[in-house]
């Protein structure tokens, strides 16, 4: 299975955050193999709990990443 993941680096902690596009789903880490390997393993939990629910809409203010940046505060 093939997902694609917003990736921003975030000013105040320096790391970077991984937003795959499934309902409250995200990552971090210090380095992008870190954030990959730490998104696979997201992945993988919200597989195994069933089918996971695609994130819906890709405006501004309710897009994935949007969301994340006020939750991490980035």
């Amino acid at each position: 299975m093939k997902c694609t993941a917003i990736v921003e680096r975030c000013k105040d902690t320096g790391l970077y955050v991984g937003v795959p596009g499934f309902a409250d789903a995200h990552s971090q880490g210090e380095t992008l193999d870190e954030l990959n390997k730490n998104l696979k393993e997201v992945m993988a939990m919200l597989l195994e709990d069933g089918d996971p629910e695609a994130e819906r809409g890709h405006d501004e203010t309710s897009s994935p990443l949007s969301r994340r940046r006020r939750l991490l505060g980035c």
